[in-house]
């Protein structure tokens, strides 16, 4: 029977682990069922990339309108995490989890038998739309039901694990749909994982929600939703058509603009949407910088070195699958040991060493020429980097999550899916672009990379600096149960 409160509820250490140090079986299930949600909606991000060409041809979309199979999911997923993450603070997370659910589910079997490109990205602005309800109710309930501490670090440490995997995996899983079945069979799995995640959530997920019910901030809602949809369209519209354009242009203002109103509305409202002495903590400031360089640059490192294996060296789509197959396995292994580095050093330093390691083994990837020895290069490289991309996705949602209050999860955890979701979308328009438009490929990927290695670089040197010294003492991962 499922627990429900009118409100927030948070987990305290089982009968069985008196020092909340290990999970007892029920948690196990919880954890299962937020991390395999975390684990399709990142799916969702990679799955259908290889897929592309063939959709395009079977329904009938140009060339030019393939991007909007990703940028019909990314819009709504984007812009309305926030909104949607206060939402589940206010009138119940598991309600609007589920919700999200069944409305991914839905549309995920929509996209599976489209039958012309407008059901298709009908299906796909959907998906987005139920990703958007689940990302941030998903965390929130993660976050309330293990507690700070060991027990919500392995939890994090899972989660972000399965998140990353999860976007390698679907780059091999979708190049094997494609070619054994069809591209139907992409979105058709993305149904399957809703259809087992959906019966078991109800009766395992305890509700929770802020105790007092305050007035949604609609003035907020509508100003940061409008912000975050104009620019990803901005950014995801010139990664194929540039920044001249008018519309790019118009709408990068109108974000900028509706960025500066959400400010100062959120200034003056009594129940803000985003607390901005919240955003002027320094864990919650520089953290999000650390998550928001850290996913946006190895995006763009995924695009380019997919870019580089298939039209440089020749690889096939299977086999570009199986080099990002290697970082997969690596980046699970990361994800086991992050806690325990986390527990020796704490996850402010954690972020700070792994975003340097990121930006360092990026920086070996200049190194690649044409000849085939470099695919050893390539897979050692972005397999290292992206065993240090995991420690900082771990260590900037601890860093992010650790010390707000229960009823203020929601708005913490809204800014960290946010920023993943920014982060993702923007890094390919930011600087991919360089490669796809130089007239020497292996020349705009060099200079790509080395962009990505400083920007990264950088920003452990600023994060570093921002969140000053750690003074909570680190304590060994044996002592905090991480073995």
């Amino acid at each position: 029977m499922a627990i429900d409160t009118t409100e927030t509820t948070s987990a305290s250490p089982t009968p069985h682990s008196p020092l909340g140090t290990r999970l007892s079986t029920r948690d196990k299930l919880v954890l299962f069922v937020l991390c395999a949600a975390q684990f399709m909606v990142a799916l969702d991000f990679s799955v259908l990339n290889v897929a592309l060409p063939v959709l395009g041809r079977d329904l009938g979309m140009s060339q030019s309108a393939l991007q909007w199979a990703v940028t019909a999911f990314a819009l709504p997923s984007g812009g309305f995490l926030l909104l949607f993450g206060r939402i589940g603070d206010l009138y119940g997370r598991r309600r609007l989890f589920l919700t999200g659910l069944a409305l991914f589910g839905t549309a995920s079997l929509l996209a599976t038998f489209a039958w012309d490109p407008a059901s298709f990205l009908t299906g796909r602005a959907l998906q987005g739309l139920g990703a958007a309800a689940i990302v941030p109710t998903g965390m929130s309930l993660l976050t309330t039901t293990f507690p700070e501490g060991p027990a919500r670090d392995r939890a994090l440490g899972i989660s972000g694990t399965l998140l990353s995997l999860g976007f390698t995996v679907g780059m091999v899983a979708g190049g094997v749909l494609t070619d054994v079945l069809s591209w139907r069979s992409t979105m058709g799995l993305l149904s399957v994982f809703a259809l087992i995640v959906l019966p078991l959530a109800p009766g395992l997920l305890p509700e929770s929600r802020t105790p007092d019910r305050p007035r949604l901030d609609v003035p907020g809602a509508i100003t940061v939703t409008g912000a975050l949809l104009a620019l990803i369209y901005a950014l995801s519209t010139a990664a194929e058509r540039g920044f001249g354009g008018a519309d790019v242009i118009a709408t990068l203002a109108s974000g900028v603009f509706l960025l500066a109103a959400f400010v100062y509305v959120e200034s003056r409202a009594h129940a803000p949407l985003v607390s901005l002495p919240m955003l002027r903590r320094r864990t919650v400031a520089w953290g999000n910088l650390g998550g928001l360089v850290t996913f946006s640059m190895m995006s763009t490192v995924v695009f380019v070195l997919t870019l580089y294996l298939q039209e440089t060296l020749g690889l096939s789509a299977f086999e570009t699958g199986l080099v990002f197959g290697v970082q997969g396995v690596m980046s699970a292994v990361a994800g086991v040991y992050a806690p325990k580095v986390i527990g020796r050093f704490g996850a402010r330093r954690t972020l700070v060493g792994s975003l340097a390691g990121q930006g360092l083994f990026v920086a070996a990837l200049v190194l690649l020429n044409a000849h085939t020895w470099s695919v050893w290069l390539a897979t050692a490289a972005i397999s290292l980097a992206s065993m240090c991309h995991l420690g900082a996705i771990i260590s900037y949602g601890l860093t992010v999550t650790s010390g707000v209050p229960d009823e203020e999860q929601g708005l913490a955890t809204g800014l960290v899916t946010s920023t993943q979701q920014v982060g993702i979308t923007i890094g390919i328009p930011l600087l991919g672009v360089l490669a796809t438009t130089s007239s020497d490929l292996l020349a705009g990927v060099h200079t790509v990379l080395a962009l990505d290695a400083v920007i990264v670089l950088a920003a452990a040197v600023l994060v570093a600096t921002g969140l000053g010294r750690d003074r909570s003492r680190p304590v060994e991962a044996q002592a905090l149960g991480l073995r």
